[in-house]
């Protein structure tokens, strides 16, 4: 863990007041753990952006190496809880509670967060059975927004097949594999289907079930599976496949916004090939971000994550996996935004200091920057410019 008065700067920036600090400070000092607990009552009737400070704070408390928990209050929901003025919030059951629950997370007003292992069985059962007791059918939502604004009805009598790749996997043993969800239709060993991305048709010849590392092979997918097919590199994550003649496309899946950022290079230069190699697959699977200096070989590559740990992950595979040993360097970024619109050649935008535009590997176009005063000056001095907020893979 970092030194006291470190975590003390990273905590303090940007609280209004501590309460009292003096203690928070002391139980610093124990070199332990804290357990940081973040309340969230649930007949509050979202929760929208506000909530996003004391959740990024807790993320900063997670990344120095304290173990936090989110909170939702049932208990407080079903006694009922002053509301401090001359009313009482209502009581509700159990029963509404856990319907509230499913609504919030059909709505995709809230996102669970499990933590278990398979390996030592803990927390398996309780996952399997929230997402019985919690979690909607594809029918239940009725339709899908696409990419141009359009929908698509789920259906479960709609017999034409449309699939989207969630995950993609680099095996040592087993290579390349991409799990793709059926959302409507059957799809079946060689049939073929394009690629809305690439425009280009693609024939599944093998489709697995696969159960940890044990792989079975099936007949057929039917609306709701999710199934494993070797992939060459003709998939990438949030591609939607579908039959030929349909044009539509789902957006991609949002990810969220790096925070941390290092310039990574190989310590041996004669090891160039595998380092591409490494680099190309990790970003492929989405878990951690990847940018390239537009205009510049694979010399050095921009790796952002949301926490620190990530970045213990990506060096231990890339010498494990790849036998590459890296060099890391730490970058004064902490924000990074999309180029949804540019006016002028990339090349041309007037930067302000301790900025820099970065490529990903799909060849987006981005921006990384210190403090988020530098949005305000980027699109001020580049009449036309616009950035996006969120970020997909």
């Amino acid at each position: 863990m970092l030194p006291v008065d470190e975590q003390m700067r990273i905590i303090t920036s940007g609280a209004a007041k501590i309460v009292p600090e003096a203690d928070l400070k002391k139980k610093l000092e124990r070199g332990v753990p804290l357990n940081i607990k973040l309340g969230v009552d649930p007949t509050s009737p979202d929760l929208h952006l506000g909530h996003a400070v004391p959740l990024r704070k807790m993320r900063q408390f997670q990344d120095l190496g304290h173990r936090v928990t989110l909170i939702i209050g049932n208990g407080t929901a079903t006694i009922g809880d002053p509301s401090g003025k001359n009313s009482t919030r209502p009581q509700l059951t159990q029963e509404e509670v856990e319907g509230l629950l499913a609504k919030a997370i059909a709505k995709r007003l809230f996102v669970p967060v499990f933590a278990g292992s398979c390996v030592r069985e803990q927390g398996v059962n309780s996952l399997m059975d929230d997402i019985a007791t919690y979690f909607p059918a594809p029918t239940d939502y009725g339709e899908m927004p696409l990419i141009d604004g359009d929908t698509l009805k789920i259906s479960s009598e709609d017999d034409r097949p449309v699939v989207f790749d969630f995950k993609t996997l680099n095996d040592p043993q087993q290579g390349r594999l991409s799990f793709l969800k059926v959302l409507t239709g059957t799809i079946e060993p060689g049939m073929e289907l394009v690629n809305a991305r690439t425009r280009k048709g693609e024939r599944l010849t093998h489709l697995y079930v696969m159960c940890g590392r044990e792989m079975t092979e099936v007949g057929h997918a039917y609306a709701g599976d999710i199934i494993g097919v070797f992939d060459p590199g003709i998939f990438s994550i949030g591609d939607t496949i579908t039959m030929p003649g349909k044009k539509f496309r789902f957006s991609g899946i949002p990810t969220f916004e790096p925070e941390h950022f290092m310039l990574v290079s190989p310590k041996d230069t004669m090891k160039r090939k595998q380092f591409v190699k490494g680099v190309e697959q990790i970003a492929q699977e989405g878990a951690i971000q990847i940018f390239k200096i537009p205009d510049s070989g694979f010399e050095d590559v921009v790796v952002g994550v949301v926490g620190t740990l990530q970045f213990d992950v990506f060096e231990y595979r890339m010498k494990n996996e790849y036998g590459v040993d890296l060099r890391m360097s730490g970058l004064p970024y902490e924000h990074l935004r999309l180029i949804r619109e540019c006016p002028c050649d990339v090349k041309d935008l007037m930067l302000c200091s301790g900025s820099r535009v970065l490529e990903d590997f799909k060849g987006r176009k981005l921006i990384a920057f210190g403090g988020e005063w530098s949005v305000g000056f980027l699109t001020k001095h580049n009449e036309g410019l616009i950035l996006d907020d969120w970020l997909s893979v």
